[in-house]
């Protein structure tokens, strides 16, 4: 029609009556694509069996819950932090201390808990990360902070041998605590004593404030023991808590173990599988004899004093400056230097109140005597070993003893 316009009838705009078609096509489109329409919104569709597709912006389903809660303070060392996953999987699990230092620990097999390896640190403040996935892939995070409980009450734990020194084949790591403890399964868990060469390492309690490593055998010479004191906030007894955290390390020198003979009144000293000396000695008179069994030398004075009230012999003696002296136990056994008595005692009379003696000079100053070669020729952890003496065996919780227990017996 051109254009013209017929009468009696409305002029229709051209424009109009194409949008009008395009409308009712779209309604067509939309009708045949989807049949109802899907809740949801923008961008809903349906799925393979009919249902609805969940937008790629649905919150994850999976939820995630930290104990304990934000912000806590005064929060136990163990069994106070708990992670876990309800309607998904934990996938990353971070715990630090304001140092970032991780706390190691791990998710569980099916993925729905996380709990610490260990206790904490007491008086720290502890960050926790964590993300679980639902079960279509979806993530939901949670962090957190808490601090844990500052002490009242602690112990320490005092060690030997000292770091970074060598030491002889028979010495153990032994520890002694400062107050008694009541939980030694918490308090041993939290040492860990490792050697290099790798050799099995079992720990001792000797009654609830001493507790000994060391392997089955004496060490190898030139191993490396490193020793790992985890204590700080290990609750050892109701209250009172660890509050150490160190690492170090000691070195096993050669071998050298001396066996001293009661009956011979010899001492032969072996060095690295050879006999390198025997000397002449002298042990306990028959009335004090010495102990039998495998003594470690635990400590070494060039010159010290011996009274005999301090061991329960009243004063039956009180020498001033014994040379060349290392101790064998606590209750005062030493293999010494003995300037006092007639030379020929040594390999002939046993004439001591439960010492090894052997021959001196007095002042400690002549290196020749056999005391003197013997001193210097030995190291803290030496195994000095007494057999043919009319006495027992010594306790092993008398010095560092704890040789002469059984291997099944020790780590019973």
């Amino acid at each position: 029609m051109n254009g013209q316009r017929i009468p009696g009838k409305p002029a229709v705009r051209r424009n109009a009556r194409l949008g009008a078609l395009a409308t009712g096509a779209l309604l067509l489109l939309l009708t045949a694509c989807g049949g109802d329409p899907v809740p949801g919104g923008a961008g809903a569709g349906a799925g393979k069996d009919g249902g609805a597709v969940a937008p790629d912006n649905a919150a994850s389903a999976a939820v995630v819950t930290i104990l304990p809660k934000d912000g806590a303070d005064s929060v136990a060392t163990s069994g106070a932090l708990k992670i876990t996953a309800e309607q998904g999987k934990l996938t990353t699990v971070t715990v630090a201390d304001s140092k970032g230092t991780p706390v190691q620990g791990r998710i569980s097999a099916d993925g729905t808990g996380w709990e610490p390896a260990a206790h904490l640190a007491g008086g720290t403040q502890y960050k926790v990360h964590a993300v679980a996935k639902d079960a279509d892939g979806r993530e939901s995070a949670k962090d957190t902070t808490f601090t844990t409980l500052v002490p009242k009450n602690t112990f320490l734990g005092h060690y030997t041998p000292e770091a970074d020194t060598t030491v002889g084949v028979g010495m153990p790591v032994s520890i002694n605590f400062t107050r008694g403890i009541t939980d030694p399964e918490a308090v041993e868990k939290a040492i860990k004593v490792t050697s290099q060469p790798a050799v099995r390492i079992e720990g001792h309690w000797f009654g609830n404030d001493r507790l000994d490593f060391r392997p089955e055998e004496y060490w190898k010479a030139g191993t490396k023991v490193t020793v790992e004191l985890n204590l700080d906030g290990v609750e050892g007894r109701p209250g009172v808590y660890g509050k150490q955290k160190k690492t170090y390390s000691f070195t096993i020198g050669r071998r050298q173990v001396s066996t001293v003979d009661a009956t011979a009144k010899t001492m032969k000293v072996e060095r690295d599988g050879q006999v390198i000396r025997t000397i002449p000695i002298s042990a306990g008179a028959p009335t004090t004899t010495t102990y039998n069994g495998q003594m470690v030398i635990s400590e070494k004075y060039k010159v010290t004093r011996m009274n005999g009230a301090t061991v329960g012999f009243g004063g039956e003696y009180d020498i001033k400056d014994v040379p060349h002296a290392m101790r064998l136990s606590t209750s005062g056994t030493f293999i010494h230097g003995n300037y006092w008595g007639d030379p020929s005692v040594f390999g002939s009379v046993n004439t001591s109140h439960g010492c090894v003696g052997l021959r001196d000079a007095r002042g400690a100053g002549d290196g020749s005597t056999p005391a003197a070669w013997f001193y210097d020729r030995s190291l803290i952890g030496d195994v000095v070993v007494v057999k043919n003496s009319k006495d027992k065996q010594i306790q092993p919780d008398n010095g560092l003893n704890g040789w002469n227990m059984d291997w099944s017996e020790w780590i019973s």
